[in-house]
């Protein structure tokens, strides 16, 4: 057994570490032939670990740590491996060519749908024969998201083990308890058995459509983070947090564990250390914590080794090119016992790379910036040169002293140029970066929207910036001299007397969901072409949040967003929350010309009583639509309890595809 002992210690998780007081990016770890150290003895291992833990230093200045600890090219026709001949949508990716895994997916044939822990598959094109042929249900797993690549699915999901389990040896309450040296070492236990998450890779046969065969499963000790796929090779990240069983732990009680299991065999009771300690590495100064895996498996080939690189730290944020992953983590400052940052601390974010090649994870460098980023969109490679947006935050007598920075690596992650303190006093709201510009959202009180040139790495500048009322979370292409956003209207007349913040707004003062067009073909002068606000105080939008949940197809002319929509009654003031009204996705047709024209909303709640509740607060249901997609002129939307079908043009019903609830 890989796990001894029946208790653990819950390892409390701070994120505590050192940080450059030096002006810009910094390069922190040594040049080593090679790559990264290595442990060099199972001693060396669990020093490292039981001394982070006594001492509270739970991470690596490495800086892969979760603080959260407790359009690509058609895919091939699932007939028989010919590319479908009607046009169909793409999960919204960050980079093209680069696949993200989603809850929904199609192959121009077949809607791949994920709804209460199940997989459904539908025979979807043509509309009027759609039909659910296959709904896979795995117990004991909880499926988050999947791939797929001609006649393979890839799902990610997560599935459990405790004491009872065949996973975790027996071992009696008092045995553990008396074992000599726990409270003197800094171990303790808690009352309940050993229990952990385990990462659960799926890789199915989907050339029957309707009777799926799984090939393999790889289970990892830890919890999923993300993934990518590069042509059929699937690149996923894996934190883990070891726990402390005994109160002398060896090597393979604290590395993580995984099995392989052979189609629809019985999983082994053992779980193996994913690798051995000398091919553990480490980044300088060594404070372990916590471990991340960097894995990669074949959908062309099921039985294929799984690549793997495995070092001491824990991912956050993911960025991934077509030969590079990169993951990034938030450094926040220590803090002395009367609230004052140490001395030479400030935000900071490490950032790490890995190349990928077919099934080989390497680790290429490591490089830190001042700041903190926002999400995977903070991150772009471009020209052999990463760049990173970051903010740091701050708040000092009633002013908000925030300062937004660009910063410019070069492929060793050495600092080639930065551009720093952009916007004092804002944050930063969302970023996209687009060849050799940058575009930045920052807020406070409006909506500046940054236009920076990146064609010298070494001298990043802004050439212009847009203020307006309101801000985007979310930023999507249209071409090269157009952006869309997604965000919140704002109208700083609401309750501006209750400001408590210097320069800010109250927050009754953020209304509806905004989507605006912007132009920045003149770079010096930016400026909003269009703007469409829905709802009142209280409308919200997934797209905002998950890039996934915003279809965009150009060709086409149209966006579509899920919404929840919040409207004002007679007689409300216009600071108060509005009543819920709709759920559901709206249809626009959208061009530069004409801007957003309201072609039509889809729902799948087929009663407004859910929104009817007399002084009740909606907090969503299972008819929630939560994704879109399209094959040829058909729109398919995604909810918990159904597929429905609508005509692009009509919007007219065309279908409802009811999933089993049972």
């Amino acid at each position: 057994m890989k796990k001894k002992g029946l208790y653990v210690l819950s390892i409390i998780v701070l994120a505590i570490m050192l940080a450059s007081a030096g002006c810009g990016p910094k390069q922190i770890q040594p040049s080593i032939e090679g790559g990264l150290p290595k442990f060099t003895s199972e001693e060396e291992l669990v020093s490292a670990f039981t001394e982070a833990l006594n001492q509270g230093n739970y991470y690596a200045e490495g800086g892969l740590i979760n603080k959260d600890m407790a359009q690509a090219p058609a895919a091939e026709d699932a007939a028989g491996g010919e590319t479908s001949s009607i046009a169909y949508s793409d999960t919204n990716v960050q980079v093209a060519g680069v696949d993200e895994a989603d809850i929904i997916k199609t192959d121009g044939k077949y809607v791949y749908a994920m709804a209460h822990n199940s997989l459904y598959i539908a025979q979807a094109y043509p509309a009027e024969s759609a039909r659910i042929i296959a709904h896979v249900t795995i117990p004991e797993f909880n499926p988050q998201e999947f791939f797929i690549d001609g006649d393979r699915l890839m799902m990610f999901g997560s599935t459990y083990y405790s004491s009872n389990d065949p996973l975790a040896p027996e071992q009696s309450v008092d045995s553990a308890i008396a074992e000599p040296g726990i409270a003197e070492r800094g171990f303790g236990t808690m009352p309940y058995p050993v229990q952990g998450n385990l990462v659960s890779i799926k890789i199915y046969d989907i050339k029957d459509r309707s009777n799926p065969k799984l090939l393999r499963s790889v289970d990892i000790e830890g919890n999923y983070l993300t993934s990518r796929k590069i042509g059929s090779d699937v690149y996923f990240v894996v934190n883990s947090f070891p726990s402390f069983t005994l109160s002398d732990p060896s090597a393979i009680d604290i590395i993580p564990g995984y099995r392989e299991t052979v189609g629809n065999a019985k999983p082994s009771s053992d779980l193996k250390p994913i690798a051995n300690y000398s091919e553990i590495g480490y980044i300088l100064p060594r404070q372990a914590g916590n471990f991340i895996t960097v894995a990669s498996l074949s959908m062309a080939d099921e039985a294929g080794t799984m690549g793997k690189t495995v070092v001491v730290g824990s991912g956050e944020n993911v960025y991934a090119s077509l030969a590079n992953l990169y993951i990034a983590q938030t450094s926040w400052p220590a803090y002395s016992n009367i609230g004052q940052p140490v001395a030479d601390e400030v935000q900071s974010t490490v950032i790490t790379k890995f190349t990928l090649s077919g099934s080989t994870v390497t680790y290429a460098a490591t490089g830190k910036v001042k700041g903190h980023i926002l999400n995977q969109f903070a991150m772009d490679e471009y020209d052999g040169y990463f760049r990173i947006a970051t903010t740091i935050s701050g708040y000092v007598d009633n002013r908000d002293t925030s300062t937004n920075n660009v910063y410019v690596l070069d492929n060793a992650l050495e600092a080639t140029g930065s551009l720093e303190d952009v916007a004092p006093g804002e944050s930063i709201y969302a970023v996209r970066f687009m060849g050799k510009r940058a575009y930045l959202v920052t807020f406070l009180h409006i909506d500046p929207l940054f236009v920076i040139d990146l064609s010298q790495p070494s001298a990043p500048q802004i050439l212009g910036k847009l203020k307006i009322p309101g801000y985007s979370d979310y930023l999507q292409p249209y071409d090269e001299t157009h952006l869309i956003g997604i965000g919140k209207e704002v109208d700083a007349s609401i309750d501006a007397d209750l400001i408590h913040t210097e320069n800010a707004i109250y927050y009754t003062a953020i209304q509806g969901v905004k989507l605006a067009l912007y132009d920045v073909s003149d770079v010096a002068n930016p400026i909003e072409v269009y703007k469409e606000v829905i709802g009142d105080r209280g409308t919200e939008s997934l797209a905002a949040q998950n890039h996934k949940a915003f279809l965009f197809d150009k060709e086409k002319g149209i966006v579509v967003i899920p919404v929840t929509v919040a409207q004002l009654q007679p007689g409300q003031p216009n600071n108060s929350q509005g009543e819920y009204v709709f759920q559901g996705a709206y249809v626009y047709n959208m061009t530069l010309e004409d801007g957003f024209n309201l072609r039509g909303k889809v729902t799948h709640y087929d009663t407004n009583e859910a929104f009817q509740k007399s002084g009740e607060y909606f907090y969503g249901g299972q008819s929630d639509i939560t994704r879109s997609i399209y094959i040829g002129n058909v729109l398919y939307t995604l909810s918990e309890s159904r597929l429905q079908l609508n005509d692009l043009t009509s919007m007219v019903t065309l279908r409802v595809l009811p999933f089993d609830m049972q």
